[in-house]
């Protein structure tokens, strides 16, 4: 019979903080012409929505991303208006809209993510008997695009729109890894304000990542973020844009040992990335054809990685 083990939610200020919009835009776009503050703050309302919301009323989006609650009542109407939230008038709450989940959905389809990422990142999962996932980055969290679950015994359910701490995180230190020089710098600039006092031990794990990465070409997180879990991960970018994604395969932190990360799974969600990454986008960022999705290894041809 097949066990689940469940995963606690990351606490708030691991995963998930909202800063008030001016605030989080930055000093630099006070005074830039082009930035539309009005914008900004209805897009910050859309992601004050947690994975477990279901409803959320005008006070406390206020107390969530510090936007005086009369502007929240116009954003929210207008948000409403426009199809990206749906208003429930029993209980004068919003939740998100249609137009809000069709842009999510476009932004997969369009890369060609889930028809060419999925069948090999669930073959994967079945010959490892790990869970294996795709994520962006939000903010000071990463964000499950697609997660694909083994048949094993012990499962960890972690479905999309799923938040892990990036800086704790093997997928979260993965992308950080595949950033430029200088777009990580700006990154761990804006982690280091999020983290405070606790920063230098934060980033102590963080330098470790990027140190094994460029020397493994992946990263490993055992029993940080969550103390339950461990994983392997590494980025995947996006060729004719400046757009990096990550990829983790991972379980139970009993059953996955630091050997085991690092001499099974690691190298296979390296070798998975380098795959995704040929085949998502041809030369000139145009995308792959789904000639590429029929190329999926047997599922069965491969050892698990609990046995390694």
């Amino acid at each position: 019979m097949k066990r689940t083990t469940t995963i606690p939610t990351p606490p708030p200020d691991a995963a998930h903080v909202l800063v008030p919009a001016d605030a989080q835009a930055g000093h630099a776009c006070a005074d830039d012409r082009n930035f539309v503050t009005a914008l900004a703050r209805g897009m910050e309302l859309l992601r004050a929505f947690g994975p477990q919301d279901d409803y959320l009323g005008n006070a406390e989006l206020s107390r969530r991303t510090g936007i005086p609650r009369p502007t929240v009542s116009r954003l929210t109407y207008t948000l409403a208006t426009l199809g990206y939230l749906t208003y429930i008038e029993a209980t004068e709450k919003y939740r998100l809209g249609q137009g809000a989940m069709v842009l999510g959905h476009r932004y997969v389809g369009g890369a060609g993510i889930r028809e060419i990422a999925q069948p090999l990142m669930q073959s994967l999962a079945f010959a490892s008997d790990c869970t294996v996932a795709l994520a962006m980055p939000d903010r000071h969290a990463m964000v499950y695009l697609e997660s694909c679950q083994p048949r094993g015994a012990l499962v960890i359910r972690l479905a999309p729109g799923a938040r892990l701490p990036m800086a704790t995180s093997a997928i979260g230190r993965a992308w950080l890894a595949g950033l430029d020089a200088d777009h990580r710098e700006a990154a761990l600039a804006e982690l280091a304000r999020h983290y405070g006092s606790r920063w230098p031990a934060v980033r102590t794990g963080i330098d470790r990542a990027l140190r094994d990465y460029a020397r493994r070409g992946f990263c490993v997180a055992h029993a940080e973020w969550d103390r339950t879990v461990s994983g392997a991960a590494a980025p995947l970018r996006l060729a004719g844009s400046s757009e990096v994604l990550a990829l983790n395969i991972g379980g139970a932190a009993t059953r996955l040992s630091p050997e085991i990360l690092e001499s099974n799974l690691g190298p296979r969600i390296r070798e998975l990335a380098e795959t995704l990454q040929a085949r998502l986008w041809q030369p000139g960022g145009a995308r792959a054809t789904a000639r590429f999705a029929s190329a999926q290894p047997d599922p069965d041809t491969h050892t698990h990685a609990s046995n390694a």
